[in-house]
């Protein structure tokens, strides 16, 4: 990763052990906190059994999660087009979404691409290329948006459910072995009002703040989380997906 000695936590940041959204307004807009944190919560969890070796982070901006996964890998190289929103100062490669990943296949042990595919005209041939450059064993790690606003205009292509990640990763070769959603209607439904109230003038930043406050302490209890169980499959907020390339067969 180029300038890693000038990376700074973005996005997340962690605080006393746990990865959350950050509460910078520059970084995560205060109607995006509550999907942030459940996003963040998903790669805590997971990161650290899938993820090691050499590190492809695709479509990385400025690097969010590298505070979590810079221990756990040997070395990183990250990704992104060359007119990323999000800056080019930890960009080791462009990526040109028509061309493909411009690395050699099998190279790396963990690709990673975080809220990326919506953002891709073509999805499978980008799952298709992370798999490519995944070596025999090697996972590819992801999250993606389902029930969101569009966001990164023009640049927001698709919403993929769960049979659609399913299929670009078999289609690519890949087992998939895990694949949660993000949290059901009700962290849905905190996000919609959430983004809602936030636009509305002079009550708007309270509301929203106390829109957060709610769902998140609802998101704690037991009828909270018995609801978000009980709606994610129909109403998920966004889906976590973890996919191995297999050995190869020995002959």
């Amino acid at each position: 990763m180029r300038n890693a000695d000038s990376w700074r936590p973005s996005k997340f940041v962690l605080r006393r052990g746990r990865l959350r959204a950050s509460r910078d307004p520059e970084e995560v807009s205060p109607s995006s906190v509550l999907t942030a944190d459940r996003v963040a919560a998903a790669y805590q969890r997971h990161l650290p059994p899938y993820c090691g070796g050499t590190l492809l982070d695709v479509g990385c901006g400025k690097v969010p999660l590298y505070g979590l996964y810079g221990d756990l890998v040997e070395y990183t190289v990250c990704m992104d087009r060359r007119d990323s929103i999000h800056g080019v100062d930890h960009l080791d490669a462009f990526i040109d979404v028509e061309e493909g990943l411009p690395v050699r296949s099998r190279l790396f042990d963990t690709v990673l691409a975080s809220d990326v595919l919506e953002h891709s005209p073509d999805p499978p041939l980008l799952v298709s290329e992370m798999a490519r450059v995944l070596r025999p064993g090697g996972h590819l790690i992801l999250s993606v948006p389902f029930y969101y606003p569009l966001h990164e205009m023009p640049d927001d292509y698709y919403r993929l459910t769960e049979t659609a990640l399913r299929k670009l990763a078999a289609d690519s070769g890949l087992e998939v072995i895990l694949l949660e959603s993000l949290g059901g209607v009700s962290e849905v439904l905190g996000d919609l009002l959430g983004k809602t109230s936030d636009a509305l003038p002079i009550i708007g930043g309270p509301l929203c703040m106390a829109t957060r406050v709610f769902f998140s302490t609802l998101g704690r209890t037991i009828p909270g989380r018995w609801l978000s169980r009980a709606t994610c499959r129909s109403f998920p907020l966004g889906y976590f997906m973890v996919a191995r390339r297999p050995e190869d067969r020995a002959g």
